[in-house]
């Protein structure tokens, strides 16, 4: 059996294994559920529609507030992506990734203190009843908000998000830093320092992103329930940070440039399946959430959903259902394709464009219930804020080797680079024992 093959099958069920944890967390959130279903029959859409707000103006604080919100959580996602992928490979100490690990754990460093900053508007924005309702809502008034009071409320808020990203945002500067202090003297005491770290690490990963999602985009829309809401942002978030760092380490692989001499076709191809599995994960994840809604058909769960088959809102959901899923799964079965830049480049732009999409899927029907609106505000922080991450991203990337230049693993991933012919696979295997 290849190293490839297990190294995939083994991420995948780290995968599985923040799936089920971050579903656990969110029972904790859905506390009460049973006893809140009779009330909500009345007050989730009473609720919705009230702060659906009819009209917004495009320069009204209410419409920035949201635009920053979709551009905010797309960028976190990127950095909670990368932080994964760092911890997945001193989990599995993983071989192939160890040339590529630097770049995973300078965007994961971009958690503390940026993406704290860039949290520190949303507070503002919900404080002002700007963006979530609930600020202003008397929970004694709203049975859907009194159950989840102990989460859903103004100073819970204030403190839990600050605090969330920090400690994600210390973990992966606590790895990057032990990364660094290795190029300097080889020890394997730094090794060891983020495994140990790594393994209890996942745990609190599953747990706070749930966590931020809820807080920060889930609760929008405080009456809706679902256990699986954590695992559908994790799924989309590392999908959009795979194709992120296949075509950020493809560019930095270049001739001249920093992985010239540690980067090859092995990382590109594992990048690529990577990317492709997460494609069926996502969409597993999204099908199921939908299904069972669907097929439970408690008026707190539907509401959210009805909202969205609202006017042009249907086309936006049946976008990201085949742009999403159908376009880059067909695209990438084809083997070579997953190494075609002149292919993956437009994907990677696609790939983009659709979690952007599913973000605005996400926020924006709170206040255009009509159907998708979109402002000057929208595309202007969403690429000025990814400017900004990548800006931050490659000043602190700079600072230090473009790879761990003593990584126990590095030579393994530059021996074991050739990606194998059809068929090959097998052989190489049998010749090897």
């Amino acid at each position: 059996m290849n190293s490839l093959s297990r190294t995939t099958r083994s991420w995948m069920f780290l995968a599985a294994a923040v799936a089920a944890v971050g579903a656990v967390s969110a029972l904790g959130a859905d506390a009460g559920h049973a006893a809140a279903a009779h009330d909500a029959s009345h007050g989730a859409s009473a609720h919705g529609a009230a702060h659906a707000h009819g009209h917004v103006s495009a320069f009204s604080l209410k419409q920035i507030a949201h635009s920053y919100l979709t551009a905010y959580m797309f960028c976190l996602s990127l950095c909670v992506g990368s932080l994964f992928l760092t911890l997945a490979h001193h989990l599995f100490d993983a071989g192939w990734s160890a040339s590529i690990r630097r770049v995973t754990e300078t965007m994961a460093s971009l958690l503390f203190p940026w993406m704290l900053i860039l949290a520190l508007p949303i507070i503002g924005f919900a404080w002002t009843g700007n963006l979530h309702a609930w600020f202003k809502i008397d929970p004694a008034t709203d049975h859907a908000l009194d159950v989840k009071k102990v989460l859903f409320n103004p100073k819970a808020f204030t403190l839990m998000v600050p605090v969330l990203v920090f400690l994600l945002g210390s973990m992966a500067r606590s790895i990057r830093a032990w990364s660094v202090a290795q190029d300097k003297d080889g020890a394997a005491i730094w090794t060891t320092k983020s495994r140990k770290l790594a393994a209890g690490g996942i745990f609190f990963f599953a747990i706070g992103v749930t966590l931020l999602c809820f807080l920060l985009m889930k609760s929008l829309q405080h009456q809706f329930f679902s256990t699986m809401y954590g695992v559908y942002y994790f799924a989309g978030s590392v999908w959009t940070t795979l194709i992120t760092l296949y075509l950020l380490t493809m560019w930095l692989a270049q001739p001249g440039r920093p992985l010239e001499k540690v980067y090859f076709k092995r990382q590109q191809q594992d990048l690529g399946v990577l990317f492709f599995a997460f494609t069926v994960f996502y969409a597993y994840i999204h099908f199921s959430q939908y299904f069972l809604i669907w097929n439970a058909a408690i008026p707190e769960e539907t509401f959210w959903y009805v909202l969205r088959e609202v006017g042009s809102w249907k086309w936006v959901g049946m976008t990201i259902l085949f742009g999403h899923f159908f376009v880059p799964f067909l695209i990438l079965l084809n083997q070579d394709i997953k190494r075609n830049l002149a292919v993956m480049i437009p994907v990677g732009a696609w790939a983009w464009l659709m979690h952007y999409i599913d973000m605005t899927y996400n926020i924006m029907p709170v206040i255009h219930p009509e159907g998708l609106h979109l402002t000057l505000w929208d595309p202007l922080l969403w690429l000025g804020m990814s400017a900004l991450l990548g800006r931050l991203f490659w000043s602190e990337y700079r600072k230090n080797p473009a790879y761990p230049l003593k990584d126990p693993r590095l030579q393994e991933a530059i021996i074991h680079h050739e990606v194998p012919a059809p068929g090959a696979a097998a052989a190489h295997g049998h010749a090897a024992h």
